[in-house]
């Protein structure tokens, strides 16, 4: 709450310090012959605001951020004789205890008795000290810096100062720090996907996950029980994700290009200003709704109307593939890949019909002028000058098809299955990545690692298709520019 409140101080005193240093331009502008003043008062204001309020921030961030780990270091710098003979784990859970009492947060259940309970409270009074000293010292030490950075650059303001260069190179400095932390990220998911993924292919062999028919992640306790071994082949996971991409896709493909088409070149504005933000609204439906949607309502249907047409073929010639559809049951590869398709329309429709929009009209006015009709000049001008941004369409809504989860949790099932039959229950990698991490795990058996290992293949296999898809796109863009 602290570190809040000094942010916001901070913000109103640079609000202040710009006000001072750009009345102050305003005035030496005023006095002097007109064109002479470097730059505009508004940057001499911002300048001030960044040396004021920049540095004293990071201050303040930076204790935020660090503070707790500084708090933790300096409280086992001096551990009492009861504490130093406990084991590494109970030192953890009692230092952890010390700061949860001090702090006013859940503690562990461990009961503390004698020494130990002489020791924890003291420890958790010397948490509590801790945690104002870096907090008022961050603060004032913000302060300090903020008096500084105004005093040095209030003085500096003046005819020949050059601020808007200064302020430039800071939002320069700021546009570099901010690649650098997306850069940063990217390598650092790739890293930890890699190094946990090399832990995990330690115990499993690649070729045995890479071309395994068999997924099994249960590790058994005991040698002597069942799956002590378990199995790890990913084959049934990436097969299910397939499979609902693909019937993700042959739906929200065509109705979604379909539509853009519409849109950009048939509908009236009228019409286009009511449909379009109907199709966008799609898109911000959250997918757990989408996920209730297949489960209560178009699985029961699904299931209903084979049901129906499998007892319609039993007793007749194809009385075998009637039996089958009549145990057709809610949760299936169809459902999910339906639902799912129905809420990628938006992505690839508002895109493609973005992207149709910026063909120059100049290329549909010359196919009309040499005769071509409407429709010939959509298939054969339009759409041929925005594939490449048709197909980046295209490959957002297949990654956002192999990245959704909710829906095939819910519509699809759990079961990981070899299969293109899209009647049966299968399950994709993402949802098992989710099963495997969710609650308390030890990151140090292959049932755990093995969500990295998945983690680090659908990575490459989606960087595979993204190169596959900018050449494509590097191809048309050439002959259409």
């Amino acid at each position: 709450m602290l570190t809040w409140i000094a942010l916001l101080a901070l913000f109103l005193f640079s609000g202040a310090t710009y006000a001072f240093g750009r009345h102050k331009a305003q005035r030496l502008a005023s006095t002097v012959k007109p064109g002479s003043f470097h730059s505009l008062p508004g940057y001499h204001g911002s300048y001030v605001a960044l040396w004021a309020g920049l540095p004293a921030a990071l201050i303040v961030l930076a204790a935020a951020m660090l503070g707790g780990r500084m708090e933790a270091a300096l409280l086992r710098a001096d551990p009492p004789a009861a504490v130093s003979a406990l084991t590494p784990q109970g030192q953890n859970v009692f230092y952890d205890d010390a700061r949860a009492l001090a702090h006013g947060s859940q503690a562990s259940e461990t009961v503390y008795a004698g020494d130990l309970k002489t020791a924890i409270e003291a420890k958790a009074a010397q948490a509590k000290r801790l945690e104002q000293l870096i907090q008022y010292g961050a603060l004032a030490a913000g302060v300090v810096v903020g008096l500084a950075g105004l005093a040095l650059a209030y003085p500096r303001i003046g005819p020949t100062f050059r601020a808007r260069n200064r302020v430039e190179g800071w939002i320069a400095v700021l546009f570099l720090a901010c690649a650098v932390t997306a850069i940063l990220t990217t390598v650092g998911i790739v890293g930890s996907l890699v190094w946990e993924s090399w832990r995990f292919f330690q115990s499993v062999s690649p070729v045995d996950f890479l071309f395994g028919t068999q997924w099994d992640p249960q590790i058994a306790m005991r040698s002597d029980q069942y799956a002590s071994k378990g199995a790890f082949g990913a084959v049934p996971l990436f097969a299910g994700t397939f499979l609902i991409m693909m019937i993700a896709m042959l739906v929200a493909a065509p109705i979604g290009l379909y539509s853009a088409i519409y849109l950009s070149e048939y509908a009236n504005p009228l019409t286009r200003g009511v449909v379009k933000p109907l199709l966008e609204i799609l898109a911000g439906v959250p997918t757990v709704v989408y996920g209730f949607f297949a489960a209560l309502t178009v699985g029961p249907i699904f299931r209903e109307a084979f049901n129906g047409l499998g007892a319609l073929l039993i007793g007749g010639p194809l009385d075998s593939l009637g039996i089958y559809l009549s145990q057709v049951q809610n949760q299936m590869a169809l459902v999910a890949g339906a639902v799912m398709g129905i809420m990628l329309i938006p992505f690839v429709s508002s895109l493609s019909d973005d992207i149709m929009n910026a063909v120059p009209q100049s290329l549909r006015d010359g196919s009309l002028a040499m005769g071509a009709t409407r429709s010939e000049t959509v298939k054969l001008v339009v759409l041929p000058a925005a594939l490449p941004g048709i197909m980046a369409a295209m490959l957002l809504a297949v990654s956002r098809a192999i990245g959704e989860t909710m829906i095939v949790t819910m519509a699809a099932g759990l079961q990981a299955k070899t299969t293109l039959n899209p009647l049966d229950t299968v399950t994709t990698v993402t949802v098992q990545i989710v099963t495997l991490l969710t609650g308390d795990q030890e990151f140090d058996s292959p049932k755990t690692l093995s969500a990295f290992g998945l983690g680090l293949t659908l990575f490459v296999m989606t960087f595979i298709l993204n190169v596959i898809a900018l050449r494509i796109v590097q191809k048309y863009r050439e002959q259409y520019d």
